[in-house]
């Protein structure tokens, strides 16, 4: 039995719009995340329009109904999970590209379009979306929006934010909001726009966005350095940006990961390597800036006692590079559906000078837990991406794997990091996030919650519950 009538809201949206059925509504009620619970759910409305997404939060503000806006639910925190009573509001099939302004080099697309599918669009126009996140190729842009995501090549390119120049945002009761501009500048008032980017659905309900864009990015050179250990490959990430560089990738991967990769196919892989460097650089354009920046990593990886070096311009070697790299997260899957079927994945970003320390104290904790973490990292901004495997049948694992998990982020604070790089706080991370905001902090953005949301209906339990 629900608290309310949803007749009054099937009125108001279109044939097939709002759903009921409980295994449909089931299986819409949580992300990828683990320990987070995700019950309650009485309806799903899978809207179509914008007037879809207004009439929704018309009907829950009249009867205080919470609603959690949702993408492709392939976050990490637990997000887009359900609440009790709650509305899912999906915005999935609200996936058109609406405009593409080539002579203004921006692109106006609904939410639930899917970032490579975006990327794809773009490419005879000459032009590109350079965020990359590990889930391009599932992950909405919507999705990428709420959690200000990064990826692979943000260390030159930059993250969500820096490509976002309008949003449209329906409120908490129903309003119709535009936010920021089409145009390459403009300070008319507070920043809105960045206030929403990265809320996580807590704030309002995107419903378009005008992104930013760049000409086709040039083809890079690969450099690939394998190491002993990832402290070495850690150390060398530092020296490189510390010397001014300005690769378009670097991405490192620890002994356990490439040991997954090798187990599911990567049997190419040096058995020998403790960890390796994938670094690409495109120079700006410039194939001698490009080459200056891998010669460059060849000495910081040769001083750091690198097991070898090798570069390549061909893009097909490239290609298979990252895509070997993309395929740490399946790896990792498959693996731990062989051992247990946990896995929890962090995501703490770090001053890059400290990834050294970091990977030295991880391994305390490592001994400690008596679990397998794997490590994969943005390694060029400092964010890593640390699993932790465990066997979801025993209480024991479970629990050291939740202490683990929580280790990690509490070593991240202490060497000057966040406990989230890109993933968001969501449900998983909500109590962590009132230890890294100070008191002041806390107070502004529990005011900016009321009074956007001063109901407490969107995507309540989640981000900023616990301040």
């Amino acid at each position: 039995m629900t608290p309310f009538d949803l007749t009054e809201l099937a009125d108001e949206l279109g044939d097939g719009v709002l759903v009921t059925d409980a295994d449909v509504v089931g299986s819409y009620s949580t992300d990828q995340a683990l320990f987070c619970p995700a019950d309650g759910a009485v309806a799903l409305v899978r809207a179509r329009t914008v007037a879809d997404v207004q009439a929704t939060m018309r009907f829950a503000t009249r009867h205080r109904v919470p609603v959690v806006p949702q993408g492709t639910r392939t976050g990490l925190s637990g997000g887009a999970n359900a609440v009790p009573g709650c509305i899912l509001l999906s915005l999935e099939r609200m996936d058109r590209v609406l405009e593409v302004d080539a002579a203004e080099r921006t692109v106006t697309v609904e939410p639930g379009i899917i970032n490579q599918d975006l990327k794809d669009v773009l490419a005879p126009h000459g032009l590109s979306y350079p965020p990359d996140p590990g889930s391009v190729a599932i992950s909405s842009i919507g999705g990428n929006v709420a959690t200000n995501a990064g990826g692979l090549c943000c260390v030159r390119y930059g993250v969500t934010r820096d490509y976002v120049r309008r949003l449209r945002v329906v409120l908490a009761d129903g309003t119709l909001t535009t936010l920021g501009t089409t145009t390459a500048k403009g300070v008319a008032g507070l920043d809105l726009r960045g206030l929403f980017v990265g809320s996580e659905g807590t704030l309002g309900v995107v419903v378009e966005v005008t992104l930013r864009l760049v000409p086709t990015l040039p083809e890079p050179l690969t450099a690939v350095a394998t190491f002993a250990d990832i402290r070495s490959a850690a150390a060398t990430v530092a020296d490189l940006m510390a010397s001014g560089a300005q690769p378009c990738l670097v991405e490192s991967m620890d002994r356990t990961t490439l040991e997954m990769l090798r187990e599911t196919g990567h049997t190419d892989l040096d058995g020998q390597a403790g960890a390796m460097l994938l670094v690409q650089s495109d120079g700006g354009g410039s194939r001698d800036a490009a080459q200056a920046e891998v010669e460059a990593l060849g000495r910081f990886a040769q001083e750091h006692g690198a097991l070898d070096v090798a570069v390549s311009d061909d893009p097909a070697d490239s290609a298979a590079l990252v895509a070997m790299r993309r395929m740490a997260q399946p790896s990792f899957e498959r693996w731990a559906q062989a051992h247990g079927g946990g896995q929890l994945l962090d995501d703490v970003c770090l001053p890059r000078t400290r990834l050294p320390e970091f990977y030295d104290r991880l391994e305390t904790i490592r001994q400690e837990s008596g679990l397998t973490i794997a490590v994969v990292a943005h390694a060029g901004d400092g964010n890593t991406h640390p699993s932790v495997f465990f066997d979801t049948s025993d209480p024991d694992s479970v629990a050291r794997a939740d202490a683990a998990f929580d280790a990690i982020m509490e070593l991240g604070l202490e060497l000057g990091g966040t406990i989230t790089g890109e993933h968001g706080v969501g449900h998983l991370k909500r109590r962590w996030l009132a230890r890294e905001l100070d008191e002041g902090s806390r107070r502004v953005h529990l005011a900016v919650k009321a009074a956007l949301d001063p109901l407490g209906i969107l995507n309540p339990g989640k981000m900023l519950a616990e301040l």
